[in-house]
C-alpha cells in the first residue's frame, strides 16, 4: 500500500491534490503511527515566488531539486519543523507542504507529534523504514484555496488556489 516513486515524480499541482486521503506512516521504536493527510499546499518551481527554490539551488533547500518523493524539511522560527514532500522531475524543484493530518491542525503540530526533525531532510519515501505515505481506495472531496502566510510573494503567487483541504475537513480551518 505504501505509494512508489512514480507517484510522486509527477508534477506538484497533480501530486497535492492526490495526496489528500491518504496515510501518513511513521515508524518511532516499534510503533507505528497512522495519520489521515487532509491539508496541504503546492509549491512550484523557481517562477513560484513563494517557493524556496525561487532564488535557485541552495544548501538548505538542494532536496527541492532531487527527484519526487525526497522529504524537505526546514526549521522556521527557530523551533518549527515543516514537513514538505519534493514532487517531479530532478531538477525541477517542486514541493507539498503538509499542513495538517487527522488530530493535529498545522504543520508545526504535525512535525512536533511525529517527531520529524533535521535527521529526516533527504529520506526517501519509497523506501524509508521510518517515514512512508500509504494509498487509500477513497478518494475525498477537496477544496482548493490560496496559500497560508505568503503574502511576501506577491501577485498572482499569493492568490494561488494551490492550498488543498478535504471536505469536511478532520479539524477547522
Amino acid at each position: 500500500m505504501r505509494l512508489n516513486s512514480s507517484f510522486y515524480k509527477r508534477d506538484v499541482l497533480f501530486v497535492a491534490p492526490d495526496l489528500m486521503g491518504k496515510t501518513l506512516v511513521r515508524k518511532t521504536n516499534d510503533e507505528l503511527l497512522f495519520y489521515t493527510i487532509y491539508e496541504v499546499e503546492a509549491y512550484g518551481g523557481v517562477e513560484d515566488e513563494a517557493s524556496h527554490a525561487r532564488f535557485g539551488k541552495t544548501s538548505r533547500n538542494s532536496i527541492m531539486f532531487a527527484q519526487g518523493g525526497m522529504v524537505y524539511v526546514y526549521l522556521i522560527y527557530g523551533m518549527y519543523w515543516m514537513l514538505n514532500i519534493v514532487t517531479g522531475a530532478e531538477g525541477h524543484p517542486q514541493a507539498v507542504l503538509i499542513r495538517g493530518v487527522k488530530g493535529l491542525d498545522g504543520p508545526g503540530k504535525v512535525t512536533k507529534a511525529l517527531g520529524i526533525d533535521k535527521s529526516f531532510y533527504g529520506e526517501d519515501l519509497a523506501n524509508s523504514k521510518r517515514i512512508w505515505v500509504e494509498n487509500q481506495e477513497t478518494k475525498p472531496e477537496i477544496i482548493q484555496k490560496p496559500r497560508h502566510g505568503i503574502e511576501y510573494a506577491g501577485e498572482p503567487w499569493k492568490s494561488m488556489p494551490w492550498r488543498y483541504i478535504t471536505v469536511p475537513p478532520f479539524q477547522s480551518f
